[in-house]
Parts: structure tokens; sequence; C-alpha cells
């Protein structure tokens, strides 16, 4: 059975990502800390599926996930970049299963700059069933692991690579994610999570005021602030349970999930080119809100173009509006049958 809060959260996130990408509204990485949320949400399906398929549900996630990443880049980024001039080069097959950042020139650059979710999606859906037994043996040390790897690699300067960097970043979000699949969470009690919470989310916020990025007090810029305040929000967002009721809004965000976050960049990117070079705002109120009615519309359009192969990545019917009710054909009572009296068989005919 569907968990609709679960909905709820990756609905909110999902726009919430679009709304900061638009707007550049530094406060909403904290309002709503999205991206690690996604993982805790992430990581609380795959140990779902794990419970379920073993092994295999390796296989089931990357078959949701790979289809429409091939769509975007495989069969339109990359043949845009070769007909742009941009040497063939095998980096660029990359786009087909992106365990690294996959090469991208020109305009791609920007409009393909997101992909990093992918690439460490990928790594933690292929390193879950190897995770998922380890944080059973040893749940709260296997928490502290990424979270403690994030802080030496911040205070010493470590210089990682992308992959392991980010894996200690969002590491902890995953396994709390794991946490609340295996009711950790629910067992803590709500003053217990709110007393953890409050001693990540101190700390957390007293990093990210002395050690403010290029953008201020955007988490992306910060990650120890990132790390502990986004652990305490997880804490309180899934420690909860409150009833959600089915609703149309909440099934067509969470099934077109991947395609807005895959296409909302490249429609942001292309409009406010568009934009500026025909010399319209851009910021402020004035142009955030022309750009989100011209973006609202031409994502609409690539959700209708482009959407249903979710649909067939996960198995379900392809449908251009997903959670649209359709209605149910009346049953047609039988007619009477024939009454006889006196020998005779008196029909009430009834015509369609």
């Amino acid at each position: 059975m569907r968990n609709r809060y679960l909905d709820l959260l990756r609905a909110v996130a999902t726009v919430r990502v679009v709304v900061y990408h638009l707007t550049g509204w530094a406060a909403l990485t904290v309002v709503f800390p999205a991206m690690s949320v996604m993982f805790a949400l992430a990581g609380s399906l795959m140990a779902a599926s794990l419970d379920r398929f073993g092994v295999w549900a390796v296989e089931r996630r990357l078959r949701r996930l790979l289809p429409s990443l091939w769509v975007l880049g495989l069969l339109i980024a990359v043949p845009a970049m070769l007909i742009a001039g941009t040497p063939f080069d095998v980096h660029l097959l990359l786009w087909g299963f992106p365990l690294v950042d996959p090469e991208a020139t020109g305009w791609w650059m920007q409009s393909l700059s997101h992909a990093w979710y992918l690439r460490d999606f990928l790594w933690f859906v292929l390193l879950s069933p190897l995770l998922l037994p380890l944080f059973r043996r040893i749940p709260l040390v296997s928490i502290l692991i990424p979270y403690l790897a994030l802080i030496g690699f911040e205070i010493f300067d470590v210089r990682m690579p992308a992959v392991p960097h980010d894996l200690a970043l969002y590491g902890g979000a995953w396994l709390l994610g794991f946490a609340h699949h295996d009711g950790h969470l629910r067992r803590l009690g709500r003053r217990k999570i709110l007393i953890i919470a409050a001693a990540l989310a101190v700390p957390g916020a007293a990093w990210t005021i002395t050690h403010p990025g290029p953008r201020g007090y955007d988490l992306n810029d910060i990650p120890i602030g990132n790390a502990l305040w986004s652990a305490a929000f997880i804490l309180v967002a899934l420690g909860s349970s409150p009833m959600v009721r089915e609703h149309r809004a909440l099934t067509f965000l969470n099934a077109r999930a991947l395609t807005i976050y895959l296409w909302h960049i490249p429609v942001i990117v292309a409009v406010t080119q568009v934009g500026e070079a025909h010399g319209l705002p851009v910021g402020g109120w004035v142009g955030i809100t022309w750009r989100a009615a011209v973006v609202l519309v031409l994502l609409g359009l690539v959700l209708a173009a482009a959407g249903w192969v979710e649909d067939v990545a996960a198995g379900r019917r392809p449908q251009l509006v997903p959670g649209r009710r359709t209605r149910m054909p009346v049953p047609v009572s039988p007619a009477p049958a024939p009454a006889l009296s006196g020998g005779h068989e008196q029909v009430a005919a009834s015509r369609p």
C-alpha cells in the first residue's frame, strides 16, 4: 500500500527544486532541504524493495531511472552536442550510465548541471545491497560514518572526488531512509526525535552562520551545515506519519517527478537566455513571474511529450495525465423476464 505522506514529501521536494532553480532563493535550501529529503525517501523505498525482491531490486530501480535519462541524454543532448561540433568522445556514452559525470559541452554544460543527482542516486542504488545488511547490524554506527567522513573532509580540507564527497554528504540521508523503513524512527518516539533533531540543527545552523558560502547561507555551498540541518529536518519529517488523502496532484507529481527533475533546468536555462537576448527582465518579481509562467507551459508540453516514458519504465499503462480519473461505465440492469398470463406472453419491450 502506498504511503501518501511520502508521496507528499516527494511532491513538495520536486516543486521546491524547480522553484529554487527558477528564483535562486537561498532561503529555500533552509526551509526545505529538498535534495537530502529526496535521498532519504529513496533510501526508504530502496530498503522496502530489497526486502521484497532481494538483489533484483537494483535492476528494478535502474529500469525505472535510466529510460528517462536516455531520452534526454542519449537521444537529445548527445546528438545536439555532436551537431554543434563537439568531437565524439567515449565519455559521451556515460549518459547511458553516469557513474561519473558525463561530458557536456556548450549550452548543455549548464542545462545538464543537475545530472550529479542521478550519478549519486545510481551509486546509492548499487551499494544498497551491501549497505542495508551493514545498517541492520550496526545502525547507529553506519549512520554516523558518512557524517564523520564529511566533517573530516571539510575541516581538514581534504579534496575528494565528487562521488565519494557526495556519498558522504548524502549518505546519512539515505541511511536515515533505511531507519524510517525499519521503524527505528517510529520507535524513538516524538520527544526523542525532537531532542536529537535539535542537537543536530543547532550546530548545523551555527556552522552555516559562521561559514557562509559565495551565495550567503545557501546550504548547497556549506556541506557540513547542509548535512546536519538536513538530518534534523529528515528526522522530524520522517518521524511523523500523518494521514494524507490521495489527490490527483500528488499522483501526477510522483508519476512525473523524474521527468520534471530532468527537464526543468534545460527549460529554465532556455527561457532565461531568450529573455536576456531580447532585453527582458529575468530577475526581480517581474522577471520571475513571466519566466515562471513560460517555464510552466513549456514544462507541461515536455511532460506531455516525454512523461509517458516513466509509465513504461514503471510497468504502468502510458497516460497523458496521470491521476486523471476515468469514468466507469454504469452497468445496465438486465431486462425483466417476460411474464406469463393466460397462456399468452406479455412482453414489455424496451428500446435502448
